[in-house]
């Protein structure tokens, strides 16, 4: 699992018109105004909800299965959450530098930090945990884990993590594709109910996840988990 720690070292309307809120008779109503004139607004956006079936396992093999993955994902989801936020932040403050020489530095202080606050608690993964990290990190960045050394180390470096992950089962160039793979999907169906029952702090994956596209194409299946 020290491989992974790397990633979290080296990640760090066009308006066309105003809505005022006008107080009227102890109730808030919106107006748009638009070329002088005034429209209330008697509209209210909701955020869409997801309602989530209820689970059907085919045997009780199939629900401890489930539960174990479950665990597996709750436990290992916010490690690639974070990945994903240092991320942002590395680039971020990565476009303010301009030197060679202060972009390495700034990136060894991030590393000495998350090497101090979560390399223990990563090397304390297992194998199959490591996997769906690997997964959830390339769900939340976009990116493979291969990818992300590649560009933050280097090609070398990359390639031999890569070879040396696989000694443990672990492929850091693995994927989330829950339209196309059994496990991701239940996976994608695990973090779905666990934000929705607050468990997991929802984070937006960095490509378009269609929840109901994956239960349409798995309804009715035999899923191998």
């Amino acid at each position: 699992m020290k491989l992974i720690t790397y990633i979290f070292v080296f990640l760090p309307l066009l308006v066309f018109a105003q809505v005022d809120p006008v107080e009227k008779d102890s109730t808030v109503v919106e107006y748009y105004f638009i070329d002088g004139d005034s429209i209330p607004v008697s509209t209210i956006d909701l955020d869409a909800v997801l309602v989530l079936s209820k689970l059907k396992f085919d045997n009780r093999d199939d629900r401890i299965r489930y539960l174990i993955l479950k665990r597996r994902t709750i436990k290992v989801y916010p490690y690639a959450k974070l990945a994903a936020e240092r991320l942002v932040e590395l680039n971020k403050r990565l476009e303010t530098l301009e030197r060679k020489s202060e972009k390495r530095r700034y990136a060894k202080i991030i590393q000495r930090y998350i090497e101090d606050e979560f390399s223990e608690e990563l090397k304390k993964l297992t194998r199959k945990e490591g996997q769906i990290l690997v997964k959830l990190i390339h769900r939340q960045t976009g990116k493979t884990t291969f990818q992300l050394i590649q560009e933050l180390r280097s090609g070398w470096r990359a390639f031999w993590f890569n070879n040396t992950a696989k000694l443990f089962d672990i492929s850091l160039k693995e994927q989330f594709n829950p339209l196309d793979v059994s496990e991701d999907y239940l996976i994608e169906d695990i973090l779905e109910r666990a934000f929705q029952s607050g468990q997991l702090d929802r984070q937006k994956s960095a490509f378009p996840i269609d929840y109901f596209e994956l239960t349409n194409k798995w309804a009715g299946k035999t899923i191998k988990n």
